[in-house]
């Protein structure tokens, strides 16, 4: 499986190098994918860091109607294609139904299941049969031990190769919170563990027929993340996200992330020695 994933990070998901999964939430235009992909793809170069690119070519699960979803997965997974020729990152999208599996797989690198449809056997299944890695987005209204059985689904064929992902849990209407030491139970299940930083701070349809979000508490959770033993982390960027069609109020200026990246590193290394010391 090295092959399809160009960085040690996933042929050794336990190894000593914080990863970044990166990018706008869908894919708006070519354009502004190319935008950011070349961003991230300098940004890879800068510090050596592991970035992989993250669009979704459809948001099945916008509030309204009437919200932006995205071109389609033909479109899209075009779109993608031409990222990781130009780019050289590797990939990620959303797939929400059984049968985009293996189309998606034909493209990206990482298969993301959404949060809420984290327990959809079917989805589970055909994305672990692809032999792409998986990356399960624990639902916001699950308990943390309990995506064991997601994990289980996703099959044999998918083991070492399947990470889940923290990205809050339901706190009331409209808000969202973190448990810091349920990511130390996901853990425990034995994948890799990623922390969504933006989507933990996103206000779930308080924005009167979207989401809204405080974009400010993304950082700062993202190094509690890291300090709480976080294999990964995942951000929404965006060069105008105030502009942005989908989770624009929880997405994090492609600046602001640019400038995190070498801070994190430095902390994801610092925690790394500190624990390598107590042993």
């Amino acid at each position: 499986m090295k092959k399809n994933v160009p960085f040690l990070k996933f042929a050794d998901p336990k190894g000593s190098k914080l990863f970044f999964i990166a990018g706008p939430c869908v894919i708006e235009s070519e354009d502004l994918c190319f935008r950011i992909a070349k961003r991230l793809a300098d940004l890879s170069r800068a510090y050596s860091a592991d970035i992989v690119f993250k669009a979704s070519y459809d948001k099945a699960n916008r509030t309204s109607v009437t919200s932006f979803r995205g071109p389609g997965k033909k479109n899209g997974l075009a779109i993608l294609a031409k990222v990781k020729k130009r780019f050289g990152l590797p990939l990620c999208t959303d797939i929400h139904y059984p049968c985009d599996a293996a189309d998606a797989a034909e493209v990206v690198d990482i298969l993301q299941i959404p949060a809420f449809l984290c327990r959809q056997t079917d989805l589970l299944r055909a994305a672990g049969k692809t032999g792409k890695y998986v990356n399960i987005k624990k639902g916001q209204f699950m308990a943390p031990l309990d995506m064991r059985f997601a994990l289980e689904k996703a099959g044999k064929r998918a083991a070492g190769r399947v990470f889940i992902t923290e990205r809050g849990t339901f706190f009331g209407y409209n808000r969202l919170v973190v448990d810091f030491a349920g990511m130390r139970e996901l853990a425990s299940l034995g994948a890799p563990v990623i922390f969504d930083a933006t989507h933990s701070v996103q206000l779930p349809g308080a924005g009167g027929g979207c989401s809204s979000g405080f974009r400010d508490a993304a950082v700062p959770l993202a190094r509690a993340a890291v300090s709480a033993g976080a294999d990964g982390l995942f951000f929404e960027v965006h060069p105008t996200p105030d502009k942005a069609l989908c989770d624009g109020p929880n997405s994090l200026n492609l600046s602001d992330f640019e400038k995190n990246v070498p801070r994190l590193l430095d902390l994801f290394a610092t925690i790394s020695a500190w624990d390598k010391n107590k042993r």
